[in-house]
């Protein structure tokens, strides 16, 4: 039996696979293995740093955590695992994230209400390879601390959006 869905102040990791469409029409048989090992690392990286699957999207993920930190923790490290694989056929799976916190509504195993809904637009920011970060406080210590976090050795990044913005 799986933990229980964090509840109040939750933080939101969503995830999408760019350009999955054009990649399973040019390479359908290719894109079977290869979103199946997306989904495994994107599935330990979020497990891994304590966060849950909500639920899958066909290319993505959608996950809730109790803390920040463990959002952009798991973020950084599904980022970097995807970076470091073999993609062969298909060329390196490029995915963007979108993490936000606030307080959510859990119904059914499902949560509603604004903070999922911002993350899943953060999600559509970035280009693959990249996530996007917002926090509605700004004593976010997570958000301070990986604010223009990238990795030298894939160019994996994470960038925080301030809470004054409008998107």
């Amino acid at each position: 039996m799986s933990p229980e869905l964090p509840t109040g102040t939750v933080t939101f990791l969503f995830t999408d696979l760019e350009g999955s469409t054009r990649l399973w029409e040019e390479h359908p048989d290719a894109m079977q293995d290869a979103l199946a090992r997306h989904d495994a690392i994107v599935r330990d990286a979020i497990e891994s740093h304590n966060g849950q699957i909500v639920k899958t999207t066909g290319d993505g993920a959608h996950a809730a955590f109790t803390t920040a930190s463990d959002a952009i923790d798991a973020a950084i490290a599904a980022q970097v695992a995807l970076e470091a694989q073999e993609w062969d056929t298909t060329g390196p799976l490029r995915v963007r994230m979108g993490i936000h916190t606030g307080a959510a509504e859990l119904r059914g195993g499902d949560y509603y209400g604004t903070a999922s809904n911002r993350a899943a637009r953060l999600m559509s920011v970035p280009h693959g390879g990249r996530s996007s970060c917002r926090s509605p406080r700004a004593s976010c210590s997570a958000t301070r601390r990986w604010s223009s976090w990238t990795s030298a050795s894939t160019g994996c990044a994470i960038s925080a959006i301030p809470s004054t913005s409008t998107r």
